[in-house]
């Protein structure tokens, strides 16, 4: 009966330890969040700062790997805010207000062809380009691809099935491209990849829109 005994409370310490430990690392670990070095790659090719301030610049629909096309209008939200926010001096419409223009004058037609277009040959349609850069007002339209996706977790630590410690591990491969609509040229591009981890006993993983302004940061320091 005393061994009994024992056991049992020897159970119930090792469950107490490891709900303390539990606590502990919930704790102090949730706001351990890093970066990776981010890799970014950009090809300035004619865009000048003064012609990027004077025409201003419009999104347009962004294309996304499969399985994430639901992802496309929050992509260009979450990187919308970021540019607003860190080139105040340039004159942003933003892709609900492209596509409300486009819609109010007729154009969703040309515009739908447009992309299908783009799918197959990766050119936009001068013509289309110039129509929607007239009904926005603005010189330059944007494109955002969302080329990669993924969030992981791994557990790092346990006790008596108890999970104590996890990393959470979110990843973006994103690309930006600035057309000219006046020539129908790509004016600008870059290209970013970047790992953002989380070491939590939370469920939730590094958000999307976290990853995504992370990586938007680093491209829009890159614009002229």
């Amino acid at each position: 009966m005393k061994t009994t005994c024992r056991g049992y409370r020897s159970g119930l310490l090792a469950i107490g330890l490891a709900l303390l430990l539990n606590a502990c690392a919930n704790q102090q670990l949730q706001t351990q969040t890093q970066q990776n070095i981010p890799t970014t790659q950009v090809l300035p090719i004619s865009l000048q700062s003064e012609d990027l301030r004077n025409g201003g610049i419009a999104f347009i629909t962004p294309s996304s790997i499969t399985g994430q096309e639901e992802d496309k209008q929050a992509l260009a939200l979450a990187f919308t805010e970021v540019l607003l926010k860190m080139r105040p001096d340039l004159r942003v419409i933003t892709l609900p207000q492209t596509l409300s223009a486009v819609n109010r004058q007729g154009l969703t037609r040309e515009y739908r062809q447009m992309f299908e277009d783009y799918r197959l040959t990766g050119i936009f349609d001068r013509e289309t380009l110039q129509k929607v850069a007239n009904v926005t007002k603005t010189r330059y339209l944007v494109q955002l691809k969302l080329g990669a996706f993924r969030q992981e977790s791994k557990s790092r630590f346990s006790m008596l099935g108890l999970r104590v410690l996890e990393t959470k591990t979110s990843t973006i491969r994103q690309f930006l491209q600035i057309w000219d609509s006046q020539d129908g040229s790509v004016a600008w591009e870059g290209a970013q990849e970047s790992t953002v981890s989380h070491e939590s006993l939370a469920e939730e993983y590094v958000s999307m829109k976290s990853i995504v302004q992370e990586s938007a940061r680093d491209l829009v320091a890159h614009l002229p």
